[in-house]
């Protein structure tokens, strides 16, 4: 049997799914090939989205037309705003998920997409002819004939699991791996490696003692991760923190012999910011305790996650040490943490659009580039989706700049700078994160995504009527005057010192107590203003109102990236034999060699490339 399509995307997890419908959406008809229908989208560790920087990524793929940030708004069960107590370029929504609806509700969306077919089957080999793709071979030998294909295989390829000394091939618990792919795309001459992550016990939550933990409640306001659609509907339900003790720690490390970790059965690098428990135990020696969360999986499930508690540890060291805390004494378990090892691809073999360098038409996203995360996932997925579709068209390529998007800081990171252990996306990777906050990811990319023709028309014209509103906002507050007279009285009721003259309503609102909301009773043509603001009127004066009271860190940010801009516009992709410039240092000629950069400005982030080779570069292109 031979199936025919512009796009084949292999694997339906968040990479998977925003990418087939990002290219059905754009136009090209689409395959999206996955094992397992009832899986599509599973959430194969925590069932959590966003999160530090995290967040602004899932805002960003909803700006640009994705649908993490929908699907997590309806199947939300707790959601909250991290980093209140900083400034907002650190604020970051998360939410915890009902696991099965999030699935459902993602299976909703692409079974009815236009363009977009679903294939339950199982890839076993890239069809390449001329170093051009031609399409997938699956395991019911059905060829699926393609101009482009999409990798977004998570931790399948060559998948093997860990529970002390035992090892069981699969992608994730009780599923079979992918074998023979990464074979089949090596030969092209693509370079593969090896990563590992973990997952931990999962709890019946029957035999926990709540009240012997400390509850931690969601948040209630308007705050979601989609900037359309409904507020969230779901019960919201707590989240349980307790820690581990002393005697924990002990009956854990009378097992490390037999942890795959430390008796080199896993040579592979596993995610240094999601260490597994045992790894704590030997980093962090002298600590007595390890925080635990205890996250629930469903509204109508017992299952719990225990978040802070990745393991790989044989089954009996996990459960007799967790009895060990007060609140798990009567402990049952559905399933224990076990450790995965699967292969990836070197991502510096991408280009930016993460289109192979070496294979025409092959598109990789998500846990095959080296990345860690559902919405880093995601954000590679939609990308990768959107410009293996155009590519079809024989449009551009869609590229996101650093200071247009995390979404573009973290694939910039990947094909400049490469991989030594799984990416995670952290704020401190951005060096514009002032520009890249979670309240703005609308106005940075709404426009750009509706050129394309990814973002609708609908959701075009509703940032427009956002931008309009926030706009008149700050209008207003930049002309409208307040004598002293007529507010003082208000201000130390508002914990803040009376002015000694008149100013303008931003000078106001400027203050770290003041907000538009609190003036409001006081300045009657503003609360008249507020009052026209029927639709998102929370989202919008927050917006507003972050853009006022840091006006000065932005417009300098702005000029900082504007500079950088320039060295953006320089392209040098061919222009040089690197071989041959003997004034760089040899380890700049090796690196630039091996990544071959499209700007000088993605040259000077290569690490080893110093700024005087970046000097050097620039003489010889103005000679």
């Amino acid at each position: 049997m031979e199936l025919k399509y512009d796009v084949v995307i292999i694997g339906a997890g968040h990479a998977g799914c925003e990418a087939a419908t990002a290219s059905a959406k754009l136009g090209a008809k689409t395959c999206l090939v996955t094992m397992d229908m009832n899986k599509i989208a599973q959430m194969s560790c925590n069932p959590a989205v966003g999160g530090i920087a995290k967040g602004q990524i899932v805002r960003e793929i909803d700006a640009l037309g994705g649908h993490m940030g929908e699907v997590t708004d309806q199947t939300a069960i707790q959601f909250r705003m991290l980093n209140r107590s900083k400034g907002p370029a650190m604020w970051s929504p998360r939410a915890q998920c009902d696991r099965n609806k999030f699935i459902w509700a993602w299976r909703e969306v692409l079974e009815n997409t236009p363009n977009l077919n679903i294939w339950q089957d199982q890839v076993k080999e890239l069809l390449v002819e001329n170093g051009q793709v031609t399409g997938v071979l699956t395991y019911l030998d059905v060829v699926i004939r393609a101009r482009c294909v999409v990798l977004t295989a998570g931790t399948f390829l060559n998948g093997l699991m860990h529970v002390g000394r035992t090892k069981i091939q699969g992608g994730r618990c009780a599923e079979p791996p992918s074998l023979c792919l990464t074979e089949s795309i090596t030969r092209h001459g693509i370079k593969s490696g090896r990563m590992k992550t973990g997952t931990p016990v999962r709890i019946d939550g029957r035999s926990i003692h709540f009240d012997e933990m400390q509850e931690q409640p969601g948040e209630t306001d308007f705050h979601k991760f989609s900037f359309m659609g409904e507020p969230r509907q779901l019960p919201q339900l707590p989240c349980w923190i307790t820690y581990t003790n002393p005697q924990v720690h002990e009956r854990l490390r009378q097992s490390l012999a037999d942890s795959p970790l430390f008796n080199g059965q896993i040579q592979s690098i596993g995610p240094r910011y999601c260490p597994s428990i045992e790894t704590k135990l030997v980093t962090f020696a002298d600590k007595e305790q390890h925080q635990l969360f205890l996250e629930p999986e469903g509204t109508s499930t017992q299952e719990y996650y225990l978040n802070g508690f990745s393991s790989s540890l044989p089954i009996d060291a996990q459960v007799e040490a967790l009895r060990l805390i007060p609140a798990f004494r009567d402990l049952q378990i559905y399933r224990p943490g076990y450790a995965i090892e699967y292969d990836f691809f070197d991502p510096t073999q991408l280009n930016h659009s993460l289109e192979s360098k070496l294979v025409d038409g092959l598109f990789m996203a998500g846990q095959v580039n080296g990345t860690t995360g559902y919405e880093e996932a995601a954000g590679q997925g939609l990308v990768a989706g959107m410009n293996a579709a155009l590519k079809c068209s024989g449009a551009s390529p869609f590229i996101m700049h650093r200071d247009e998007s995390y979404i573009g800081v973290l694939i910039d990171d990947l094909v400049t700078k490469g991989v030594d252990e799984p990416y995670r996306m952290f704020t401190s990777r951005a060096e514009y994160r002032i520009l890249l906050r979670q309240d703005d990811a609308d106005a940075r990319l709404t426009e750009r995504s509706f050129e394309v023709g990814l973002a609708t028309k609908e959701r075009f014209e509703h940032w427009n009527k956002k931008k309009e509103k926030i706009e008149e906002i700050i209008s207003f507050c930049r002309e409208y005057s307040v004598k002293a007279a007529y507010i003082n009285e208000a201000l130390p009721k508002l914990d803040t010192t009376p002015l000694e003259r008149g100013c303008k309503l931003i000078d106001l609102i400027a203050r770290p107590q003041l907000n538009l909301q609190n003036l409001s009773p006081f300045i009657p043509k503003l609360s008249e203003l507020l009052n026209t603001l029927s639709d998102r009127k929370d989202e919008i004066k927050e917006a507003a109102e972050v853009r006022m009271k840091y006006a000065g860190y932005i417009m300098r940010e702005r000029e900082i990236a504007d500079k950088m801009q320039r060295l953006e516009d320089i392209r040098i992709r061919g222009r040089f034999d690197y071989d041959t410039l003997l004034s760089l240092s040899t380890e700049a000629r090796q690196k630039l060699k091996r990544i071959d950069p499209e700007t000088l400005a993605q040259a000077s982030r290569i690490p080893g490339v110093s700024p005087s080779d970046i000097n050097v570069l620039l003489v010889l292109l103005n000679r």
